[in-house]
This record gives structure tokens, sequence and C-alpha cells, in this order.
């Protein structure tokens, strides 16, 4: 798989209130197999995560996401946690940067709360996801069937549960991003 994601660039979409695990495991899994991964948020300052209870360490932000542009990269990361989606689904600018990879068939991945920014960014309908059990009724709401499973994938679409479902979530990650553009992934 590794020749496939040479050079191959993603980005991961969060700010601050992230879940820690859900930003740090798929950035240290995809650079693991030589993917370039910046980290983009509404600002260039750094971000803080959640760590399960409290909060934890502040990430650095390789691009203020006015500076970021969709078609540097080869897919696109949104983690969870409570915060992070809640801010990032009600800034227009971060739902047009996801609604970009959407048009462009590229692959998304979302964890957790993060198909919150999906639902408003207006990208699940007719969909089949996951998430954690707290946002199915308002993916039902958006038009996007639920599954309660550690991963689905709906072309080109990665979604998972919860922090327990980091591996599933990371290797449909990685087949997605090694497969390319998905023509029926849609916005």
């Amino acid at each position: 798989m590794s020749k496939q994601l040479d050079g191959k660039r993603v980005a991961i979409l969060a700010t601050d209130g992230f879940e820690e695990s859900e930003l740090a495991v798929p950035q240290s899994t995809l650079r693991s197999y030589g993917v370039e991964v910046h980290v983009i948020a509404p600002s260039k300052d750094g971000i803080r995560a959640w760590a399960e209870t409290d909060w934890g360490d502040t990430y650095e932000v390789d691009k203020a996401l006015d500076q970021a542009q969709p078609e540097d990269y080869h897919a696109l990361v949104l983690p969870g946690g409570l915060f992070n989606p809640d801010e990032l689904r009600l800034n227009e600018q971060a739902l047009d940067f996801v609604r970009a990879f959407f048009k462009a068939g590229k692959p998304v991945a979302a964890i957790c709360h993060a198909p919150w920014i999906l639902i408003n960014a207006g990208v699940v309908e007719g969909r089949t996801l996951t998430s954690v059990p707290s946002v199915a009724q308002d993916l039902r709401n958006a038009g996007a069937t639920w599954e309660d499973q550690e991963a689905v994938v709906d072309n080109g679409l990665v979604t998972s549960r919860t922090p327990k479902d980091l591996d599933a979530f990371c290797k449909r990650l990685m087949e997605e991003l090694a497969e390319g553009r998905h023509q029926k992934q849609h916005a």
C-alpha cells in the first residue's frame, strides 16, 4: 500500500476541544506510511485537545483555514470530540472546505461527533454512516442511514464511532486514500 500513498497529502481539520486520540492516531498512522499531513484550523494558533476527561496537549497548526486550499490535499480527516465539531459546524468557511472534498470526489473520514460537521455541510443525505450513538438521530434526520459498526465506508466516506474504533477507522482511511477519487462521492 505504501507505493499507492507516495506523494499523498491529507488535511486534518480541527479546532479547540478535538478528542486528542482522534487527531493524534490518524496523524501518526498516516505519517508512518509517508503521507504528508497538515493540521488545519480556523486560526494559525495552536489548538488544544480534549483528552477523554480533561484538557490535553496543545497541537501545532500547519495552516490557518483561510490559507488552506482543498485542491492541495488528497483526503480530509475530521476528528470528533464534543467541542470541536460543534464549533466547526457553525463555521461557514470550514463547511465550504469540507464540501470541496466531496465535490472533488476525495476521501473524507469523520469519527465520533464529527458527522455533525457533515450534516451542516449538507453532504449526508442518502449516505450510510456511523458515529457516536448520540449523533445517530441527527444523521437520520438529515437523511442518512446510521449503522452501529466500528467503521462504515460509503463511496470514499469513512466514519467511525469512538476512539475504541480507531484501528478500524485508520485502516479504512488508508484504503480509501490509496484508492483515490471516488466517482460516487458527492456534495
